[in-house]
């Protein structure tokens, strides 16, 4: 029998080793994808939703309802009185969470909150919202980072990014990265927001909450929540 090394001269071998090795080795990140803060630390999946119940949730049933894998925030019978928001019974910090979201109706204003707490007695909560909707109906603030009940103004946002990601009248994807003081925002795909908490005494922790707005008949629409937890 012929020995194997005269069948593949070294510098063959050297060759094909090189090329395996080139093509398990994992390639760079491309410039401009959706690679968020996420990438430096391990993740845990979290099931939110269940696509059936309201369970792991808390919130005025009369204002949330599931109907075929959505969850419903709002009515399109009658104006809404409060802003009404559906928590979770848990708590988060570090996450990447993603929902698909769509505004049915005449309002024109939801959000998702995060890192967020209700406040006793009343319909409110105060936290961090990516937010959902327009402004004056013509500029959006979806994908925007706005700070409910507690600085109450925007803390970052980009609206002409916003206008051209946005799919009017469809389903859009909100993705939020809060890592630290770090906090991301996607929408469809395209970076919103890159904030950095300054201030020490907001808190990186709480719930997570789905709004409906006050305003005129408005239905605010969610589906496909998925929650990963961000450990280092």
């Amino acid at each position: 029998m012929t020995p194997f090394g005269s069948l593949f001269p070294v510098k063959v071998v050297r060759v094909t080793l090189v090329a395996v090795l080139g093509c398990c080795l994992p390639s760079p990140p491309v410039r401009g994808q959706d690679t968020g803060i996420q990438d430096q630390a391990s993740s845990s999946q979290v099931k939110l939703f269940d696509g059936k119940t309201l369970q792991g949730f808390n919130g005025d049933e009369a204002w949330f309802r599931v109907q075929d894998g959505v969850i419903i925030a709002g009515s399109l019978e009658k104006p809404i009185p409060h802003n009404y928001f559906l928590c979770t019974d848990k708590t988060y910090s570090d996450f990447e969470l993603t929902v698909e979201a769509k505004l049915v109706g005449q309002g024109n204003n939801a959000g998702v909150q995060f890192r967020t707490k209700r406040i006793p007695n009343d319909t409110e909560v105060i936290g961090y919202q990516a937010d959902i909707g327009f402004v004056n109906q013509s500029t959006p603030c979806w994908g925007a980072l706005y700070d409910e009940s507690r600085r109450r103004k925007f803390l970052d946002e980009s609206p002409q990014k916003a206008m051209k990601a946005l799919k009017r009248g469809d389903w859009n994807q909100l993705k939020v990265i809060a890592k630290g003081d770090h906090i991301q925002i996607f929408l469809n795909g395209v970076q919103t927001v890159d904030y950095v908490e300054q201030d020490p005494k907001i808190e990186r922790e709480g719930v997570i909450a789905l709004q409906v707005h006050s305003g005129p008949p408005l239905e605010a629409h969610y589906r496909n929540l998925q929650l990963r937890i961000l450990e280092d």
